[in-house]
């Protein structure tokens, strides 16, 4: 594999756009994403550039992307922290110190490579290594009809963990979420 996979730099806000709005342009976005590429491409550059400098932070939330050798972005995944007494962000309260992958996505030439293996080794590791109390799982939540998404999932090492909600907008489809225990 020839992709360097490192967490994303404050100053790096317009290439986290570009690989945002290409992810939300990929034909199963509409599973995968709880935004649209019409919504996201409005969003002016300071809302870009907050969010990767927030990213780039690494305290509560840290993304990482696969770099090329030409510098292009291959793909990326973000990782949120979430403690008991935190904010809510998807899904029910933590009731345990936990990470939770969102906003995973492989541009389609670069599927195959091992970039999405080499994105959640880093995601997986980051989450162990965290400061405080130690984290106990790493999660994430998948469409129920995301079947390729779900068949890397379990190849990866995530089990279902026997919780789902419904899709913000689509009451009648649910969001299964998976989990790595510690």
């Amino acid at each position: 594999m020839d992709y360097v996979i490192r967490p994303v730099q404050a100053e790096e806000w317009a290439k986290a756009r570009e690989i945002r709005l290409a992810a939300l342009q990929d034909p199963v976005a509409p599973l995968a994403f709880l935004e649209t590429y019409e919504q996201a491409v409005e969003r002016p550059d300071a809302f870009w550039e907050e969010r990767t400098a927030v990213a780039s932070e690494g305290i509560g939330v840290r993304q990482f992307i696969a770099e090329a050798p030409d510098g292009t972005w291959a793909g990326t995944v973000t990782v949120l922290v979430e403690r008991p007494a935190g904010e809510v962000r998807f899904g029910e309260a933590a009731k345990l110190d936990q990470t939770h992958l969102v906003g995973v996505f492989v541009r389609a030439e670069a599927r195959g490579a091992g970039v999405a293996e080499a994105l959640f080794q880093s995601a997986i590791a980051w989450s162990w290594e965290l400061a405080g109390p130690p984290v106990k799982r790493v999660r994430l939540y998948v469409h129920e009809r995301n079947e390729r998404a779900m068949t890397f999932y379990r190849r990866v090492g995530f089990i279902a963990s026997g919780d789902s909600v419904p899709v913000p907008g689509d009451s009648a489809a649910r969001e299964l979420e998976m989990e790595v225990l510690r």
